[in-house]
């Protein structure tokens, strides 16, 4: 089977995501994408260019799947004969009506359109969670009644209608070259793979920081070190520079990884992954600790509870801020139970060369169906 993989913002996750899936699967997968920038413009204007470049091709796929990026209605109009009568499924990263704001910023309900319409034109939709599924379509109610008539709150149903869950694959298997060859000793070492942007909360996480550096004063058991890693931006909270300041001496490692090598070498290093996001969609930084043998300390909230198995949910999930202390507290001062525990087995399954095959099976499916009606 021949697919097309249309992503107008190829970089980071969605890059990804897509050289992963072309990478693995059984297809053969050709990429139509421009560059990971303006993504504004990428959902308004990414499609004219996308769709002129399907006309340039000479070949016709049996099945289009696209990324929530693309405006769809607008690429299958402008496609024409390229892309008539050819079945398109679309994997939704993220939504436009549920990412979150920058303070004070006002959300622009022109995108969540775009998402809306596109997932109403494509004859299959994805979402990375169920959460993330959930999440879109309860609040679409609220975009419809924004309407002066003709609300179409039908679309809510129809949308779930032809809605499936269908992980994030990941590149896990490379881990394995850097996992140490002896056991980790020494003090435990606390690390936060995020972006270093307000959703995921920072000033949470570094607070139950500083409260755990304060008892360890006092507690040697406590003790511990930090490896701060994840990409910043221009406008990144002031909460990691002040840290620096603040735990010079526990900061092992501080800013983004500049090479796969150094990441992986300091996940498997860590011994406890935090989050204290209020967006997440998925969680891909949790599974790619996971798989190091961290032990995850995450919230009861978001994508987290379908990452972590239910028999797992009482040592790893917290409900508010002395949760989060406490779980913390608990794993520092039970260092080598912590170091034992393990959910490597458990998101195994998230790797390319597991999902490749299922999302293969599942797109099979769409082309199937479509063929049938």
């Amino acid at each position: 089977m021949k697919l097309w993989l249309v992503e107008p913002y190829y970089t980071g996750s969605h890059k990804a995501w897509a050289d992963g899936y072309r990478a693995h699967s059984r297809h053969s997968v050709r990429l139509l994408t421009l560059p990971g920038r303006f993504w504004k413009w990428r959902m308004q204007g990414g499609a004219i260019t996308l769709a002129r470049e399907a006309q340039s091709l000479q070949e016709n796929p049996d099945l289009i799947l696209a990324s929530d990026m693309l405006n769809v209605p607008t690429f299958l109009t402008l496609g024409g004969d390229a892309v008539a009568g050819i079945p398109l499924a679309l994997y939704f990263h993220e939504n436009q009506l549920t990412y979150p704001l920058q303070p004070g910023e006002k959300r622009d309900l022109h995108y969540g359109f775009i998402n809306l319409v596109s997932a109403l034109r494509a004859d299959a939709v994805f979402f990375n969670s169920g959460y993330h599924l959930d999440a879109f379509c309860n609040e679409l109610p609220r975009l419809l009644k924004h309407f002066p008539d003709y609300n179409e709150l039908w679309a809510v149903e129809a949308l779930r209608a032809k809605a499936s869950v269908l992980p994030l694959g990941l590149d896990l298997i490379p881990y394995d070259a850097y996992r140490p060859s002896q056991s980790a000793s020494g003090r435990p070492l606390i690390l936060w793979n995020h972006r270093w942007e307000y959703d995921k909360d920072p000033a949470t996480f570094f607070r139950a920081i500083y409260a755990l550096a304060d008892e360890a004063t006092e507690h040697q058991e406590l003790d511990f070190g930090l490896v701060l890693l994840g990409e910043s931006f221009r406008n990144q909270p002031e909460e990691f520079l002040e840290a620096r300041e603040r735990l010079p001496d526990r900061i092992v490692h501080f800013g983004y990884a500049q090479d796969a090598a150094t990441y992986a070498r300091l996940l498997w290093q860590a011994d406890i992954a935090v989050s204290t996001a209020w967006h997440e969609f998925f969680g891909a930084a949790i599974v790619e600790a996971c798989y190091c043998a961290c032990f995850p300390v995450l919230p009861r909230r978001l994508s987290y509870p379908e990452l972590i198995p239910d028999a797992y949910h009482g040592a790893c999930l917290y409900d508010d801020f002395n949760g989060l202390v406490a779980r913390l507290r608990y794993a520092l001062r039970h260092v080598e139970e912590t170091r034992s525990f393990s959910l490597r087995s458990e998101v195994r399954h998230l790797d390319w060369r597991q999902m490749a095959p299922r999302y293969d099976d599942m797109l099979e499916e769409v082309v199937a169906h479509h063929s049938s009606h």
